[in-house]
């Protein structure tokens, strides 16, 4: 295999993570087709996304206009077009008896406890999209940064790789990722530094008091893991990439306090045990198969998307280890 570079990590992650989810919830690799143009459409669809939606601040009811972008909303109808044509197919399959065994089939077999309802289409198109955020493109962000971590560090990446080869061996299988020690708190770390989800907002059910603020029931909060997973009051060294952290009583005190990159409590996101696997197993690989290193240019900007991306991309070099 010859020598990559420089590629841009951020567009290959969002492939990469793409290529799970789509072969996750519907067995089809995003060369398919339908799932190609799903994932196209996202991109022209976070493109045109601001940081926050300022009418989520506001108490207006369902019914008011929230004044989405031409293109925003373009890329929407497309999205859920093609995700229509995915969630129909299945369905015929599955009358059929011919749908294979996989998260989408389970969603839309599966009866509710109560009413013994089962999604409908639109229900299952919501599903859907949200999977696919939630799937991909969270995890992309976190891969991208975290391989650019790597790259400034090359001692580290030599000890990932030596990790990796010695846990995953020929096939890595489902067990394997509790032993990649060193690659879950590389994916932690840059969790920290960089949550794909920077901010978040939350309504308080009931009064209640913060820094001596009153917050009344109904108010709208933003919650910011980028700002709590690097607040000096709670970290050492915040803004330092130090995986290691991750072993210590003190990294694991300040955790609990600083470190909500998937949100908590009743809302946290249904995707946090996908991700955890997902992502140290797919850096784990990366590392494995190539050395990276940062590719001339100036320094990646973080900007506010959907998620935390570089302004510019990343760019490096993958240098096969095994050419």
């Amino acid at each position: 295999m010859a020598t990559r570079g420089p590629v841009d990590i951020d567009a290959e992650m969002s492939h990469a993570t793409a290529d799970v989810i789509f072969r996750t919830l519907f067995s089809v690799p995003i060369e398919d087709a339908v799932a190609g143009g799903v994932y196209a459409a996202f991109r022209d669809y976070q493109r045109t996304q601001p940081l926050l939606n300022l009418a989520a601040f506001l108490p207006l009811p369902r019914w008011v206009p929230r004044f989405h972008r031409r293109a925003t909303l373009r890329a929407a109808r497309r999205i859920r077009a093609l995700i229509r044509q995915l969630v129909e197919a299945r369905r015929n399959a599955i009358a059929q008896g011919r749908a294979p065994d996989d998260l989408a089939t389970k969603i839309m077999t599966m009866a509710d406890p109560v009413d013994g309802r089962r999604f409908d289409d639109d229900e299952m198109i919501d599903q859907v999209a949200v999977f696919f955020l939630a799937g991909h493109e969270t995890s992309a962000s976190v891969l991208s940064w975290a391989l650019y971590l790597l790259a400034l560090d090359p001692v580290l990446q030599e000890t990932l790789a030596t990790e990796a080869a010695e846990v995953l061996g020929g096939a890595p299988d489902f067990g394997a990722v509790s032993r990649l020690k060193l690659a879950r708190d590389v994916f932690r770390e840059a969790l920290r530094l960089y949550p794909p989800v920077p901010m978040m907002v939350r309504e308080a059910r009931c009064p209640v008091t913060f820094r001596n603020r009153q917050v009344g029931a109904g108010s709208q909060v933003v919650i910011s893991p980028w700002h709590l997973g690097r607040h000096r009051a709670i970290w050492d060294a915040p803004d330092a990439f130090c995986p290691a952290r991750w072993q210590g009583a003190e990294g694991r005190a300040a955790a609990r306090d600083g470190f909500i990159p998937f949100s908590a409590g009743p809302r946290v996101c249904p995707g946090a045990g996908f991700a955890m696997i997902e992502g140290p197993l797919l850096l784990a690989l990366i590392a494995r198969a190539f050395r990276i290193t940062r590719a001339p240019g100036p320094e990646p900007v973080p900007v506010a998307q959907l998620t935390v991306r570089a302004r510019d991309g990343i760019r490096v070099r993958l240098d096969p280890r095994n050419p």
